[in-house]
């Protein structure tokens, strides 16, 4: 083999700090592309990012040259100043510390963008910690 090679994709799944929705629709976008952004400056392809109110969803492939560990530290921090830089509704952003992810299968992807991409009607029927419990049972977390 000539090269190192790796194709992972993760869902990770991360919320506000106390779950404060400051995540509006005045917002939303900008965060989203500048979510995509910061995944991309670790070497990561983001795929989706989306979210609701307080929480983002990011699917993406994993870097080989970077942990996962200080992707989310990155892309947090960076996001984080970012924010705060919105303007005075802004100014107490902080993301909560803790954070899920999750691999995925290839063959999964479509499914998990979609679902991505339908947060605000998910939400309308299931909450933030319902659903992260969800995915905790589904990966068998306990």
């Amino acid at each position: 083999m000539l090269q190192s090679l790796s194709k992972v994709y993760v869902h990770i799944v991360f919320s506000t700090k106390h779950r404060h929705d400051f995540i509006d629709e005045a917002i939303e976008e900008e965060l989203f592309t500048y979510l995509g952004g910061a995944c991309r400056e670790q070497g990561c392809k983001p795929v989706r990012v989306g979210g609701y109110r307080n929480h983002v969803h990011i699917l993406c492939t994993l870097s080989r040259t970077v942990t996962q560990a200080k992707l989310l530290e990155e892309i947090k921090k960076e996001s984080s100043k970012r924010m705060k830089e919105q303007g005075e509704a802004y100014e107490n952003f902080y993301w909560q510390d803790d954070y899920g992810i999750f691999s995925m299968n290839p063959r999964q992807i479509d499914i998990v963008e979609r679902y991505i991409i339908n947060q605000k009607e998910h939400h309308e029927r299931q909450g933030f910690k319902d659903e992260f419990r969800r995915f905790l049972k589904r990966y068998k977390v306990p």
